[in-house]
């Protein structure tokens, strides 16, 4: 496209329109940030550190347990783990012998898991001891064959090991020894054979990460990525932040996110640059990192950066050496922004917080503010090489600046597919008539004419709970396969902390029981099957639930109710 056609070039400066993705694998850029940086510090975790020339030993050794073991180039091995070093370690070591990565979130329900499991015919999954009790009821409905399972003390050093034994360790239940499926961490590595020389299995372009997310359908779909599409996003983001081999950043956003495994982990192995693990979330522990480590960039969900203006600590945090920071996952208000903004700037910092546009489907950000010139309201200009445009849903064709319409991204980060459903696949990704492969987000926006993109609302039926997607479909259904519930309809409100919370509208099939103890017994069952965000904060029980002229559920009537609802003090 000609510089007429991407108006947003002129606030690029000297970052170059277009980028170069290399021809190689994930594991490959992370052997090669090895060799040129081979004494640098990799990994961080609880203050153990790795250089890259012992992480990437210790992921050829875990490639070739994984390869003694049985596993090969095209199995399916689901990753469910927070951010700890087993996590990237298995990451690129099983994308080394070319099998595909299934990323799930720890705390994913076991009918989730499960789900997880099947769509993906995963033989293998790994976890930390702690969500044992996640797995073991659903696994023999489930191609597995083999639960790895990780320690939160695989990696500490001998002494926070002892400490973390004595303060959390003792209150996760000790996982069964006669158990013939488990095989632990360090015995499972112990069995690796010699190392092989490496040989490349797949090309860049194959199937290697499944990350999961809405889909067409409203319920989570595996999303097929590979190493040429997270190598695209290293490099794009490389060029926008500048990042080094000299900086860190501060990896609390989750590696089995896009946001979290793309631009915390990899954008950062790529660069030769440090990740600091976080594995667990909280506002106070973000702040001791933040003091402690003086990372050179943060990055959250705007959730994370409004609770840490609530606490009176985070004042005490230096950010004189901070190049940059990102929000992502949900829409970052212009007051929220301003706020944050200020903080850094009383604390000794010369940099914005940057926000940022993406779907699972292109690994996640497409669309960044440049530094700058923050527009209010919206999200930033396409980033070097992606391409972004609005068109009208029901004719395809562009609409002009400022029209409101569905947003559609090219460039080469776009997914394979969503796996087992070339349907779904064939719905959103479009080749148009230029030529070009689009994905049609089914978010609605516009662009003006700088190319400043701005998000209206969302085709597709999403909740937003503390960045995580909840999709409103799911729980519904959960809710109905409750033998007291006929209908079930979930909507989203907002929730001073997580922004949005999930609240339902349920009618029995007995319409007059309408008790708090079904209410607690309906929130005990979501609890049971979905993940912890998805459940809803409230149940509200209905003699009958509005619906369309062809008989389906208005849930935006719903929604208008609760909006015109007054505030309560």
């Amino acid at each position: 496209m000609t510089a007429l056609e991407r108006p947003w070039l002129k606030f690029y400066g000297d970052t170059p329109a277009d980028i170069d993705v290399p021809d190689a694998t994930m594991y490959e850029t992370l052997a090669s940030s090895a060799e040129r940086h081979p004494g640098r510090t990799a990994l961080v975790y609880m203050g153990n550190k790795f250089t890259y020339t012992a992480l990437l030993r210790e992921v050829v050794r875990c490639a070739s347990a994984f390869s003694a073991h049985g596993v090969r180039a095209g199995d399916t091995v689901l990753l469910a783990l927070p951010n700890i070093p087993n996590a990237i370690i298995a990451f690129y070591a099983l994308n080394r012998i070319g099998a595909r990565v299934a990323m799930a979130h720890p705390l994913s329900s076991p009918t989730e898991l499960a789900h997880y499991l099947n769509e993906t015919a995963a033989t293998w999954a790994v976890t930390v001891d702690m969500f044992y009790g996640r797995f073991q009821p659903i696994l023999e409905q489930t191609p597995v064959r083999r639960l790895l399972m990780t320690h939160f003390s695989d990696y500490l050093t001998q002494a926070k090991a002892i400490g973390f034994k004595v303060t959390k360790g003792r209150k996760i239940a000790p996982v069964p020894k006669n158990d013939p499926t488990i095989v632990n961490w360090r015995d499972f590595l112990r069995g690796a054979g010699p190392d092989q020389p490496y040989e490349r299995p797949l090309a860049p372009t194959d199937g290697a990460v499944v990350l999961f997310s809405g889909g067409t359908t409203n319920l989570p779909k595996g999303i097929e990525l590979t190493s040429a599409n997270f190598n695209a996003l290293a490099v794009a983001m490389t060029l926008i932040t500048h990042f080094s081999y000299q900086h860190s950043v501060l990896a609390i956003l989750p590696v089995f996110h896009g946001f979290g495994l793309g631009l915390c982990v990899h954008t950062a192995m790529c660069a030769g640059a440090s990740s600091i693990l976080v594995p667990e979330f909280s506002a106070q522990i973000y702040i001791d990192n933040l003091i402690k480590y003086k990372p050179s960039f943060i990055a959250g969900v705007p959730t994370l950066f409004q609770a840490l203006l609530r606490e009176e600590r985070f004042a005490k945090v230096d950010f004189s050496g901070l190049i940059g920071a990102y929000s992502g996952g949900d829409s970052l208000t212009a007051d929220m922004k301003r706020r944050f903004d200020q903080a850094i700037a009383d604390q000794g910092g010369q940099v914005e917080l940057v926000e940022g546009y993406g779907l699972t489907e292109c690994v996640t950000a497409c669309v960044v503010s440049p530094v700058g010139h923050y527009r209010d309201n919206s999200m930033g200009v396409p980033m070097p090489g992606m391409l972004v445009k609005v068109i009208d849903p029901e004719s395809g064709q562009e609409l002009e600046p400022g029209q409101t319409g569905e947003i559609c991204i090219a460039g080469p980060t776009l997914m394979n597919c969503y796996i087992n459903d070339p349907e779904a696949t064939a719905e959103t990704l479009r080749r148009h008539a230029d030529g070009r492969l689009w994905l049609h987000s089914g978010d609605v926006g516009s662009m003006d004419a700088d190319g400043f993109v701005y998000f209206v609302n969302r085709i597709k039926r999403i909740i937003k709970v503390s960045g995580v997607t909840v999709y409103p479909t799911q729980v519904e259904q959960i809710l109905e396969s409750h033998p007291l519930v006929w209908r079930a309809c979930v909507i989203g409100t907002p929730d001073d902390y997580q922004i949005s919370s999930v609240k339902a509208f349920v009618v029995l099939s007995d319409r007059s029981d309408g008790s708090d103890q079904v209410r607690d017994e309906l929130i005990a069952y979501c609890k049971k099957h979905l993940i912890k965000w998805a459940v809803p904060r409230d149940v509200v029980f209905c003699p009958e639930l509005p619906t369309t002229l062809v008989g389906k559920i208005a849930y935006t009537e719903l929604e208008r109710a609760e909006q015109a609802q007054p505030p309560t003090d």
